[in-house]
């Protein structure tokens, strides 16, 4: 069974968007866990505009699966990582006017970055990820840099119609097995619905999704838990 990781942000971001003390994000990742998630993924972002440290910090106390922090290559915010020591870190690419993360990070561009970061993380006990576009050559120097896990941006797939979507997930199958060569985990994410999640999920060694907008808007409708138990449905 492919694991789900639900990402949260989005309750933090109702709570930010009149800096009430609700929804409480605490209290969804334990709806979520009851309705089956494998685990909670948080996004600490430089500017603080949904997930804040205080929640980082309970959320690793009160969880009872485990905590993906997703994280910029940002000093203040590695060093906040280490001293919470979540289970998982992925790292992933930031720009401040961004609504979401748009695509995978250059792993060419801060190599050198990462070659401090990653074993930094490794010695406060945390396995690292890799936010990625699928290609091989950034599956390759993932690797050699010292990932323990890639996940592969699927925000194309998740835009793509017709032949073009087909295409881009024959892509994704190519560089999965790719993945699983290197010996790396295999994670995917970004863009994922109710409706395109399946294929992804069906790809032969997958590991983990990480969901949330889709099952945050559906929980409008039937509740955060049950939400989660229809998304964790299609990945049996």
């Amino acid at each position: 069974m492919v694991k789900l990781g639900v990402n949260i942000d989005h309750i933090a971001s109702i709570r930010q968007s009149r800096f009430t003390k609700y929804p409480d994000p605490v209290k969804a990742a334990a709806s979520c866990e009851k309705g089956g998630a494998d685990g909670i993924t948080i996004h600490l972002r430089e500017d603080r505009r949904h997930i804040q440290d205080a929640d980082c910090i309970l959320l690793r106390k009160k969880i009872k699966t485990k905590l993906n922090l997703e994280m910029s290559l940002n000093p203040g915010i590695i060093s906040f990582a280490k001293k919470l020591r979540p289970d998982d870190v992925c790292i992933v690419p930031e720009k401040r006017k961004e609504l979401t993360t748009e695509g995978g990070l250059n792993v060419f561009k801060y190599e050198k970055t990462l070659l401090k970061v990653i074993p930094a993380l490794h010695k406060n006990g945390i396995r690292v990820s890799i936010f990625i576009e699928p290609n091989e050559k950034n599956i390759v120097l993932s690797k050699k840099l010292g990932a323990d896990c890639v996940e592969l941006h699927t925000g194309k797939y998740a835009v793509s119609r017709g032949e073009a979507k087909r295409k881009e997930l024959l892509r994704i199958k190519s560089v999965s097995k790719k993945v699983l060569d290197l010996g790396l985990i295999l994670n995917a994410g970004h863009g994922l619905h109710y409706g395109n999640t399946l294929k992804i999920a069906q790809i032969p060694g997958m590991n983990e999704l990480n969901i949330g907008h889709s099952i945050i808007a559906r929980a409008v409708f039937v509740g955060l838990e049950e939400a989660v138990r229809e998304m964790k449905k299609l990945l049996v």
